[in-house]
């Protein structure tokens, strides 16, 4: 016997929930309804995400990216367990809060990063620094970034993201300036590349 209601969680004791006046059958396709819903909206979320990192391209990019990476297959992995749980009238309660809870982050990171540049009323810090390497991925928003000689202790290098012309006017060797500024909440984000 099903202890919770598939679709308001409430507790059950026949097959039609009294809280929300649902069967088994109708509160599974009402729950798997919205898991596509929110599945949208956080798909919506991690492609505005990417937009949003390259009007103020955080320093620490690459990072970034891997973490959305993760937390994107780890959000499409919980819809497909809680779909899964929902075929068989399991218990879902867990996995929906966790669900609800990963859809917002791409909309919060990618207003994080864009509030952390346009707002940000920091004084520009130079760096100068030689170009060692260049790197390009092809594809819908083409990612070009300059490794550089890295400045801060404890790292070799820094892949520093470039827009297109700065990443055709620059060849290993050069030596370049680069314009960072903080950040409103502390995360640097690169403002121009200048030839030295």
């Amino acid at each position: 016997m099903i202890r919770r209601c598939l679709d308001c969680g409430a507790d059950r004791t026949s097959d039609q929930c009294e809280n929300c006046g649902l069967t088994t059958a109708a509160a599974e396709l009402v729950l798997r309804r919205r898991v596509v819903n929110l599945l949208g909206i956080f798909l919506l979320g991690a492609v505005a995400f990417l937009p949003a990192s390259h009007y103020y391209p955080p320093l620490e990019l690459d990072g970034i990216l891997i973490f959305v990476g993760v937390l994107f297959f780890a959000t499409l992995l919980v819809a497909g367990w809680l779909d899964r749980r929902a075929r068989r009238h399991a218990d879902v309660e867990a996995l929906k809060r966790l669900y609800r809870a990963l859809v917002p982050v791409p909309w919060l990171l990618a207003a994080l990063l864009f509030a952390n540049g346009k707002l940000d009323a920091s004084p520009p810090e130079n760096r100068t620094t030689t170009v060692v390497g260049k790197f390009t991925m092809p594809g819908a928003l083409r990612t070009t970034r300059l490794t550089v000689v890295s400045w801060r202790g404890g790292r070799l290098y820094e892949r520093v993201p470039v827009d297109g012309d700065d990443y055709a006017r620059f060849s290993p060797g050069d030596l370049v300036e680069i314009r960072i500024h903080e950040g409103l909440i502390g995360i640097p984000w690169v403002y121009a590349v200048y030839r030295k």
